[in-house]
Formats: structure tokens, sequence, C-alpha cells
């Protein structure tokens, strides 16, 4: 007798529910389970008073495809929101990501050669390729956009100094010489009217889900009613740890409601200074422009991540990289488990990444997701 499900899918976040939508498209009886007593992931929101919160920190939908664009609006509609965040330096406000007016703000420049010249003349004390994240940084922006806009807030994220961050990490940030205030660059952008949480019951609706439940305690119960494991937990805690912890930087998040209509006049503020706890403040009815009479805020302080705790994002040095190579070889010698999203892959994660993986056209990109291509 054949076991009741093909795919027991651990975790109930994007990737998750996407691959449990495509699998029953495709014929799949699944079973999805998930530790925590909602389904969604990070992307989960909750309801206060009619402004919908971001429980786990801000997540803005972008992507540049209009295929992915297609496929996530068949699950809801999306709003024009655009992400355009302020860097608070000790009460003085800078627009990310870094562009002319941030320049000017900075420089009381108005031309974008004027801007050019400065961080020319700035940039020139990094001799040869930048080796850590400070380098990479004045390379990029100068010394005083460093200094004031990046050094604190990203240590306090981190919790290591700018020196020992690898330069990668910030190579990603935008940086224009236009008056520009998109952080993005993609052609399409927004938030789902309703949140996210309309995506997920969309994509979970007729799939059978369990709450509260930890895969790893009952894993031989469990692993024993399907055919094959979609496994979207920590990497390195799915083989107990064999070779050691990789790292990861944790979040807490403190929520206050505040009787004000408006308390900062923008979804996302960074406060960049070293001596503000926190790295961000959320003003989550601006991510749907709200008008309600008062307003719910989150502040976001960033956290060594131990045991027990919520991993937000793995710490990408090169001791942390040497070590998820050991895993993942681990991993691909597992049969009938599919290893996927940002823990099992011990990756950053774009939302629209996880949509990539079924609607590209690229035979590599669809055999990333290891679907079967019918029933």
């Amino acid at each position: 007798m054949g076991r009741p499900y093909d795919y027991l899918i651990v975790g109930a976040g994007p990737f998750g529910s996407v691959f449990a939508y495509e699998a029953r498209k495709r014929g799949k009886r699944c079973l999805l389970v998930e530790k925590r007593a909602h389904t969604g992931g990070n992307i989960y929101c909750s309801d206060q008073e009619g402004i919908r919160i971001h429980v786990y920190g801000a997540h803005i939908f972008h992507t540049s495809d209009q295929r992915i664009w297609d496929y996530v609006n068949q699950f809801a509609t999306f709003n024009h929101f655009v992400n355009s965040p302020i860097a608070n330096y000790n009460g003085e406000c800078y627009n990310l990501p870094f562009n002319m007016n941030t320049f000017n703000k900075m420089w009381g420049t108005a031309m974008p050669q004027q801007a050019r010249a400065i961080i020319e003349e700035q940039k020139s004390a990094i001799v040869g390729e930048p080796s850590n994240l400070e380098e990479q940084a004045i390379r990029m922006v100068g010394k005083d956009i460093y200094q004031k806009l990046v050094k604190g807030y990203t240590e306090k994220q981190w919790g290591r100094s700018c020196t020992s961050l690898p330069p990668f990490i910030i190579k990603r940030l935008p940086v224009r010489f236009t008056y520009d205030n998109n952080y993005f660059n993609d052609r399409y952008q927004g938030i789902p009217e309703g949140g996210y949480n309309r995506i997920i019951d969309a994509l979970l609706d007729g799939c059978e889900v369990r709450l509260n439940v930890d895969f790893l305690k009952d894993r031989g119960e469990l692993t024993a009613l399907a055919d094959k494991v979609v496994y979207t937990g920590m990497l390195d805690e799915y083989f107990d740890y064999a070779h050691g912890h990789l790292e990861y930087r944790s979040l807490r998040f403190e929520i206050e409601r505040l009787d004000v209509d408006n308390y900062q006049g923008v979804a996302v503020m960074n406060f960049t200074d070293e001596k503000t706890p926190y790295t961000r403040i959320i003003e989550h009815k601006h991510f749907e422009f709200g008008k309600q009479a008062y307003t719910y805020i989150t502040k976001e302080y960033p956290q060594e991540w131990n045991t027990g705790m919520e991993p937000y994002y793995p710490v990408n040095d090169e001791k942390n990289q040497k070590l998820v190579e050991v895993y993942k070889e681990m991993a691909r010698s597992e049969k009938n488990v599919i290893f996927g999203g940002r823990l099992a892959e011990y990756r950053y994660y774009d939302m629209d990444k996880v949509c990539l993986l079924y609607t590209s056209p690229s035979p590599r990109d669809r055999q990333k997701s290891r679907m079967p291509s019918s029933a």
C-alpha cells in the first residue's frame, strides 16, 4: 500500500507555499507542516484595527519579470507602494538609496558632476580591490556618507565591525546620480492589498496544513507519510549540527500603538547612528496608505542568533561559507529530500526568486525547483 502523500512540505513560508500550489496543480497529494501557529513564514501579517502589521519586518514585493508579476497578481491585487526609506542620523534625515537628494543634503551639491567629484576624491583613499565592507562602501559613496549613513547601521545590523564584514554585502545597495528615491530598480513593485496573507491563503487553498508541528521532533513519523520531503528549515539543524552551527542574525521586534495619525511620515526609517539601539522603525499604515487616526510602529532590534531564536539572515562570511558547503554536500546525499528556501539553502532570497523557479522558461531554473512536470 502506498503512502498517503506524494510530498511532505516542511514550512509554510513562500517557498513551501508556492511548492505546494504547483505540486497540487500537477495532481500531487501534499501535506504541509508548520512549526509556527500561522502560515506565511516571515511575510505573515497580523491585523490591528484595520492596519496590517508586517510582524517579521518590512517586505516589499518587486520584480522586473513580467511573468513573475503576472504570477503573483493571480492571487492578489497589488497597490502602488514605492519603497523610499529614510536614513535618520541623529535627527538629520537623508534619502535612501543614495542619490542626488542624499548628496545634496550631505554636501549641498546640486549637479551630478559635483557629487561625483566629491566621491572620486574621497574614494581615492582606497587603493586596490576592497577587502572588506568599509573599503567597499567608501569606494561606492565616499567617506562622509560611509561614516554617517553606513557604518553605525551596518555594525548594529551585523554585530560586527565593517572592517570584518565581506565587501559583497553592500554591493547590492543602489547608488544613483539622479533625483530618484525609489529603492528598487525593478519595473514592478507593491504591497498586496489586504496583506501577504491573501497570497499565502490562495496558494494553500485546498492543501492540508498542520500548524504547531515541529518536524524535527517527529521526523520519523512524518517522513513515513510521504514519498518525498520538501524541507525549508535550517540546514544545519536538519543534520543535528553534525559539523557545528552555522551563524545567523536574529531580530527582536517591539510593536507600539500610538495615538497619532502619522508618526514618521514614511513606512521605513533607518537609524544610522551607533547609539540608537534599534536599526529601524516601521510605520505599517504607510504600506497601504492608511488614513486612521492612530498608528502602529515596530522598532527592529538586531541580535546575535542563539539556539531557540528565530534565524533571519545568514552571516555570509568565509568561515560560514566553508561550513555550509559541508552541509550542502550532506544534503545532496539525502534521498527523497528537497532542500529549498532561505534557511535550507543558507542564502538571502528575494520573494520574486521563489516564483522564478516556476515561471522561468529556463530548464536550469525549473530543475532547481525539482518539481515534476506532470502528475
